[in-house]
């Protein structure tokens, strides 16, 4: 009788993982991304820099993905409220945060965190930094930070300045000036940037450190004047006001910056996807004239990037912080 002859045992296992191989390949390859409505939490109130940059990135951002992106405030403790949302969101890149240098890197130095500052999120890409103008009063004597130093060191305190809030980035940046000149005014602070700026201009204060999306207008206006930018560029926004150092006015160096997190867990490949989109939406033509119509600087980046960016800023405001005193009563 004629035998069939057999296959070898591994020529059978070759031939099986063979057929299996493009099944595995379709199982990990990355599913598309978005395939439904993506929501941007912005944890402020509408009309800021913060939430103006977003609104125009979260457009931009719809139309290439073909998808809706949505805008939504959650405001409240600083960042802290809309913040903590995206921290409990599912990390499928459908829930997103705007975050700041305040939300991200000021906030743990000032408040009791509602979740872990340091593991809550994963870092996507910063988007737009928000340079600070140093604008006084048109009645103030000063044209230039040193003429404004040389007053404030004549009469200590007699000066004053206003801020959006205790804490906030526009307060810490009036606090680097001072630590870094030697100099001491008289904080101000108010239940927003509105108004801040409707008492500067009405003379009750004498000065404020604002982003530029605020201030210049009514620097062109002359209703304010502007004695430098505080960024380490001149701002394309207001080129013609110089920088502080330019004046001499070194370590003094803030302002602002806007950046796309998403909740702890984000798969790194997708984050890297969505920085990558950021990256070149804010490196097109039209979302760079847009965004520095507004008073903002476009930035795209890494996820790496804006990690290294959150802890080095956390590290220093949580210095000035602690040099100052300062505290949330």
């Amino acid at each position: 009788m004629t035998s069939t002859p057999r296959t070898p045992r591994r020529a059978l296992l070759l031939a099986g993982l063979l057929a299996a191989a493009p099944l595995a390949a379709l199982a990990q390859a990355p599913a598309p991304y978005p395939t439904r409505v993506v929501t941007i939490i912005v944890p402020f109130a509408p009309g800021g820099g913060t939430d103006i940059a977003a609104r125009l990135v979260a457009v931009k951002l719809g139309q290439k993905w073909g998808q809706s992106v949505v805008v939504e405030n959650r405001t409240g403790a600083g960042g802290l409220i809309g913040a903590e949302a995206v921290s409990k969101a599912k990390p499928d890149g459908y829930t997103l945060l705007v975050g700041n240098v305040g939300t991200q890197s000021i906030n743990p130095s000032l408040y009791k965190m509602p979740y872990d500052p340091d593991k809550a999120f994963t870092p996507i890409s910063l988007f737009a930094e928000l340079p600070f103008a140093f604008v006084v009063n048109p009645n103030v004597k000063a044209t230039t930070p040193k003429e404004l130093i040389a007053l404030a060191k004549a009469e200590p305190g007699k000066l004053t300045y206003a801020s959006s809030g205790q804490g906030g980035s526009p307060h810490l940046t009036a606090e680097i000036f001072q630590q870094a000149t030697g100099v001491k005014f008289t904080h101000v602070p108010y239940k927003g940037g509105g108004p801040a700026m409707a008492d500067l201009m009405a003379g009750h204060v004498d000065m404020l450190f604002a982003s530029i999306l605020e201030t210049s207008g009514y620097v062109k206006a002359g209703k304010l004047r502007a004695l430098a930018v505080t960024s380490a560029q001149r701002s394309p926004a207001m080129p013609e006001v110089p920088t502080l150092a330019e004046l001499g006015v070194n370590n003094a160096e803030s302002g602002s910056w806007v950046a796309l997190l998403g909740p702890a867990g984000l798969p790194a490949g997708l984050a890297e996807k969505i920085a990558a989109d950021v990256h070149e939406i804010v490196g097109s033509a039209d979302t760079r004239a847009a965004l520095i119509a507004q008073g903002a600087t476009p930035r795209g980046g890494t996820p790496a990037e804006l990690q290294q960016t959150i802890a080095a800023d956390k590290e220093r405001y949580g210095k000035v912080i602690k040099a100052g005193g300062i505290r949330i009563d």
